[in-house]
């Protein structure tokens, strides 16, 4: 690179530009901001050094751009393109581990088709995100959406499903209510947890300092994933008008893109409607395509919220209609749940035998790697088949529950009931 200055000044003069970039904070991103006034205040009057080095300059910012940024082509929606700070995300171990974790977990010991991962889906929800965002602030310039906006849902989208464990829902709905009884979490609270592992563990500090990424940015992204996050700054009074800290009320409808809290219309839900139904088989009639094509940001009840066209509610009804097909059909297929439980079961046995190495490698239980991310970064589906290839005596009945399972021996149901008590709690839909 110094090569290339030097056609244009002596080591002084470069030495004279170096500090004009330090004084007045300019970085590699903002080369290709720079016009001719500013290389008049360096003392640059030459018309032809001014032409050559914003060629220079642009030249420069173009071939970063493209070695950073990435294009992945999804089945789903085709020709994804990522943003430089998104694909360091996506190249760390901690990312890299929801390559190993089925999306629907023991469904695909029923469906074939159904071998897809989180790490596809959460790339599929970074898009859609993004998708989203951008065709609200390209509708509506008023609502004041930057960049800084739109990179943090992406990557709110992109990270969401970061604390996913073996499995999917059966580790969070199923193994950990088992093996630590009255333990409050769930899986969006160690994808919080993960991101701030990630960040930390791969140096990305600096990245998001280039990114102009700060501390409320980094809380905006955790707040979509998991909602509101509790500190001891925010008053009962501030928290009670609006909970959030990362946004303020007036771009509150940006936390309704990809976890919404109000109705559950969002792009996680668009993903893995598109993505499951493609992998196990099933029509779908809900397009989400036709959905951002009515979709504005309007004032309800005083705050501005993400909304859509009276005429798009049947297109609406389809999305909870396919919703409710995947759960009857896939999602509470019972094979797939019988799977899941002796999975479960499994696990459950190796609880006291087996363990993964934490931070400073001290060995964890399987149940309390949700409390330390060295270990969890460890823990994905393949605990499957380190079970079942162990050698260890105490091992013995959670091996025979796995063989069993690849033998097709399963546990029969052999009737079914609905506790009277159970009825008064049933939610009225």
């Amino acid at each position: 690179m110094l090569t290339r200055w030097h056609r244009f000044f002596p080591v002084t003069g470069l030495m004279n530009i170096r500090q004009f970039f330090r004084d007045h904070k300019i970085t590699g991103r903002h080369l290709s901001s720079l016009n001719q006034q500013d290389l008049l205040d360096m003392d640059i009057t030459a018309v032809g050094v001014q032409k050559d080095l914003l060629k220079l300059f642009s030249d420069v910012c173009r071939s970063k751009g493209n070695d950073l940024s990435k294009v992945f082509n999804d089945p789903i929606h085709g020709h994804i393109e990522l943003h430089p700070l998104l694909i360091k995300i996506i190249d760390t171990p901690q990312f890299q581990r929801l390559r190993n974790i089925k999306q629907l977990g023991g469904c695909y010991f029923v469906f074939p088709g159904a071998s897809h991962n989180r790490f596809e889906h959460s790339i599929g929800v970074c898009h859609l995100a993004g998708e989203l965002v951008e065709t609200l602030r390209a509708r509506q310039p008023d609502l004041g959406i930057t960049d800084k906006d739109v990179l943090c849902v992406k990557m709110a989208g992109l990270c969401h499903d970061l604390g996913h464990g073996p499995f999917s829902h059966m580790f969070d709905g199923m193994f950990i209510p088992q093996a630590r009884p009255g333990y409050s979490w769930k899986h969006e609270d160690a994808s919080v947890a993960m991101f701030d592992h990630l960040l930390v563990e791969n140096d990305l500090e600096s990245l998001l300092d280039q990114y102009d990424i700060t501390v409320d940015d980094l809380v905006f992204v955790k707040e979509q994933i998991a909602g509101p996050i509790e500190s001891e700054q925010c008053s009962s009074q501030m928290k009670s008008d609006w909970p959030y800290t990362g946004r303020s009320i007036e771009k509150g409808f940006l936390y309704e893109i990809v976890a919404n809290k109000k109705n559950g219309i969002d792009v996680d839900k668009w993903d893995y409607f598109a993505r499951d139904c493609h992998h196990l088989g099933i029509m779908i009639n809900f397009d989400y395509r036709r959905f951002m094509k009515f979709v504005r940001v309007i004032p309800v009840n005083d705050r501005l919220q993400i909304c859509t066209r009276d005429k798009e509610v049947a297109n609406l009804y389809d999305m909870f209609h396919t919703r409710n097909t995947l759960h009857r059909r896939a999602y509470q297929h019972k094979t797939s749940n019988v799977v899941e439980m002796m999975i479960c079961e499994a696990m459950l046995k190796a609880e006291d035998h087996l363990t993964l190495a934490g931070e400073n490698g001290r060995p964890v239980k399987i149940s309390h790697c949700i409390d330390d991310m060295y270990a969890y970064t460890n823990l994905t589906d393949h605990i499957f088949h380190q079970i079942l290839v162990s050698t260890s005596p105490k091992l013995k009945e959670s091996r025979e529950l796995l063989n069993n399972i690849l033998k097709r021996k399963l546990h029969k149901c052999i009737g079914q009931t609905q506790p009277a008590a159970w009825k008064s709690k049933i939610p009225k839909v």
